[in-house]
């Protein structure tokens, strides 16, 4: 089931992704369910290097959304002073590990240690979070890989809310690997005409104001406001910034740009739960092939 978008009203659609990750979640369980009744029982790996808390409280939500599915999540916690080639090592023992049909390596990792470098370890059938340089390759190709999940809520939503792509100004706000490059690359494949920003961009009002497609996922607190959007753009916030009081706050100013745009996605219960519903899909698809 698809969501609809009415731009009709001088309103504000609010693009929650609470249904959609629902939905994408509820067929999760069946083929887990299904796997498991074959002898193949998903599994997912999540290697963390930090004793950051902000990172700690992420990897316990995937592990508890992973349960409730069906699917076996192991936190391989290898500790803050974990040296580049233990991480290698346990990345490649995974990789090998025919029980394990999806792996992730969390950021931040210890000093001298590069994301870029180690994920290069994950087997890339085994690499659900699109992390791998080789995964990220074949995105940049066309060609099938797992794509990273948070740029690929970006499109899962668009498509839910029925938002057309094709020959439309879109702009991406943000040049990471984990969301931006990649969201720039899926919307470049359906069509859309992308620019991409980044810190060096001067006068960054000047090149949002047109898009008719704005993804901002760049991690500062109320980075876009009303002066950097226009009444007919749709607005997907991908920022997830911790606030003083242990919220969260998204990359766009809401009370400023809510009214000025056709739709915004809401921080938290837009990109956030859509992310994690697409990463066990990985997961449960990995396992599926391993097991034909």
């Amino acid at each position: 089931m698809t969501g609809q978008l009415v731009s009709d009203e001088p309103t504000t659609a609010v693009l929650s992704g609470t249904a959609l990750a629902k939905e994408i979640r509820a067929g999760v369980t069946a083929a887990a369910e299904a796997l498991a009744g074959a002898g193949t029982p998903p599994r997912l790996a999540v290697v963390v290097a930090t004793d950051d808390e902000s990172t700690a409280w992420y990897v316990r939500s995937i592990a508890n959304a992973a349960s409730k599915t069906g699917i076996r999540c192991d936190i391989v916690d290898l500790g803050p002073a974990a040296t580049p080639d233990q991480i290698r090592g346990r990345l490649t023992a995974l990789s090998a590990d025919t029980s394990v049909h999806g792996i992730m390596l969390q950021t931040p990792l210890p000093s001298g240690a590069s994301v870029e470098d180690l994920a290069a370890s994950i087997a890339p059938e085994k690499d659900v979070d699109g992390a791998n340089p080789v995964s990220l390759g074949r995105l940049s190709a066309g060609l099938p890989a797992f794509v990273p999940a948070t740029a690929a809520a970006v499109m899962e939503l668009l498509d839910h809310y029925e938002i057309p792509l094709a020959g439309r100004r879109a702009v991406v706000v943000g040049r990471s690997n984990v969301v931006g490059k990649p969201a720039a690359q899926l919307l470049l494949q359906r069509d859309a005409t992308v620019t991409v920003c980044h810190r060096h961009t001067r006068d960054l009002a000047a090149h949002t104001r047109p898009a008719e497609i704005l993804v901002v996922a760049v991690g500062r607190i109320g980075l876009i406001g009303a002066e950097h959007v226009n009444p007919d753009a749709v607005v997907i916030d991908v920022g997830t910034n911790p606030t003083a009081d242990g919220g969260l706050a998204g990359d766009v100013d809401e009370l400023e740009v809510a009214g000025s745009v056709a739709g915004l996605t809401p921080v938290p219960g837009g990109v956030g739960p859509v992310t994690t519903a697409l990463l066990l899909r990985h997961v449960v698809e990995s396992a599926s092939r391993s097991s034909a």
